[in-house]
């Protein structure tokens, strides 16, 4: 019955004799019986759990006694209210005059609530924790778990998961730098962790593309020096002056990778240059480069101001590895023979050829098929191409395709909605090889 009781009904009693609880108890049953009809009969109340037992709490002293009833009800208020007031029809209890007074009717729900407001004001109190979280820290939190998840370690250097079987890989200088990259989607960085450049990064830098991505200050140009001494550069990343990789926005680190420096481009007229262009076979005179990279670094860091506008309409491609993008002479003026990657893309999309050139690395022909055809001729490929020139749209499965068999350029007439793009293929459409001339 306490569970289900709504109401209590609180009546003080006063009796001119020493009385008992029971015959309190008995007045109460014996003086409101047939009162009210069979309806509001207590006892039949009792037996079908509407009306709680009768509870008496009863003293005598001088010869009166006093005391207080109280009855749980889970009548409705009308017929509570109408129990309430039989009970002031008590005149005597036992041999006694008595009188019976209905202090109050207490509503049990009421008295529930306010113990849930009271107690939830402690809580609010006490049980919570000063700081929210604005969305910003969310954000990161989440980001930094899933960048400290996705780190590994090549040879003991802390690394992207892509490292160890990337064609392409940059080398940066600490951790704080690959956990930034990460944070881009870049996963293919290592970080040598000092200007002491580890055995595993120049044996590794002999057997792929390289890109050194920097900080901006002294640090950034002696591990470019020891890097360029002991393995092989291809392309050169800094930093803004001053600043660190760790430092640089999404946008500053996409802008400034696909505007990387060739290492050879580093050094001006007069100075000792890389054993070949493509990539830095070590340094003849180990003093002479060094002393010329603060000037070029400079130069670089201008250029990639300079070009930072037309960067944005590149940024679909995610490029990140190093690409050899030969579409220009030193003197900015452009080739037309299909030695070059220009070359080719007049020869198969603006000429209209609707085929598909594959070439190697030095931007020679393997094989040229109808545009129909370019996912089988990727795919089967011996050897992988190095880019391909497709006179059609490029489709999300030709991308991936590409992107397994390692090709890092691909230029077609159109480009289809990309579900997602792989980071390590540089893709272009014509419009866009156009506007970045």
């Amino acid at each position: 019955m306490d569970d289900t009781a709504k109401y209590l009904i609180h009546a003080s009693i006063a009796a001119d004799g020493v009385v008992e609880r029971s015959d309190v108890v008995g007045a109460v049953f014996g003086q409101t019986e047939g009162l009210l009809g069979d309806e509001l009969d207590l006892r039949d109340l009792q037996q079908s759990s509407k009306v709680g037992r009768i509870d008496v709490q009863i003293d005598s002293e001088n010869g009166q006694s006093f005391g207080r009833i109280t009855i749980a009800s889970s009548l409705d208020k009308v017929e509570t209210a109408i129990l309430a007031a039989s009970l002031e029809t008590i005149d005597r209890v036992g041999p006694c005059q008595a009188s019976v007074e209905v202090t109050n009717i207490e509503d049990v729900r009421e008295a529930k609530r306010r113990k849930v407001i009271d107690r939830a004001k402690e809580l609010l109190a006490g049980s919570f924790d000063e700081s929210v979280m604005d969305s910003s820290k969310i954000l990161e939190e989440v980001r930094e778990s899933v960048r400290i998840d996705d780190i590994t370690e090549y040879h003991g250097l802390p690394a992207g998961p892509r490292v160890p079987d990337a064609d392409a890989v940059i080398v940066v200088e600490g951790r704080a730098d690959v956990l930034t990259l990460l944070q881009y989607g870049i996963k293919n960085a290592v970080a040598v962790e000092g200007t002491n450049v580890p055995d595993a990064v120049a044996d590794m830098s002999a057997e792929r593309t390289v890109t050194a991505f920097l900080d901006g200050d002294r640090g950034g140009e002696l591990i470019l020096r020891e890097l360029a001494q002991v393995g092989d550069v291809d392309y050169v990343v800094f930093a803004p002056e001053g600043r660190s990789v760790e430092d640089l926005e999404r946008h500053e680190v996409m802008s400034a990778l696909r505007d990387k420096t060739p290492y050879g481009d580093l050094f001006g007229d007069g100075e000792p240059a890389p054993s070949s262009a493509g990539r830095g076979e070590g340094v003849e005179n180990g003093d002479g480069p060094a002393e010329s990279v603060p000037a070029a670094v400079a130069s670089a860091a201008t250029a990639s101001t300079a070009e930072a506008t037309r960067s944005d309409e590149d940024e679909t491609s995610g490029t990140v590895g190093t690409e050899a993008d030969d579409t220009s002479e030193s003197n900015g003026s452009v080739r037309d023979d299909p030695s070059t990657l220009r070359g080719h893309v007049r020869a198969v999309i603006e000429s209209e050829t609707g085929s598909a050139r594959l070439l190697d690395d030095d931007f020679a022909v393997i094989e040229t098929v109808p545009a129909a055809d370019a996912f089988d001729a990727v795919s089967t490929a011996d050897p992988a191409p190095y880019a391909v020139v497709l006179d059609g749209e490029l489709t999300q499965r030709s991308l991936d395709v590409a992107a397994q068999r390692g090709v890092e350029q691909f230029v077609a007439r159109s480009s289809g909605e990309m579900v997602k793009t792989p980071v390590d293929v540089r893709v272009r459409t014509i419009d866009q090889l156009a506007t970045a001339d």
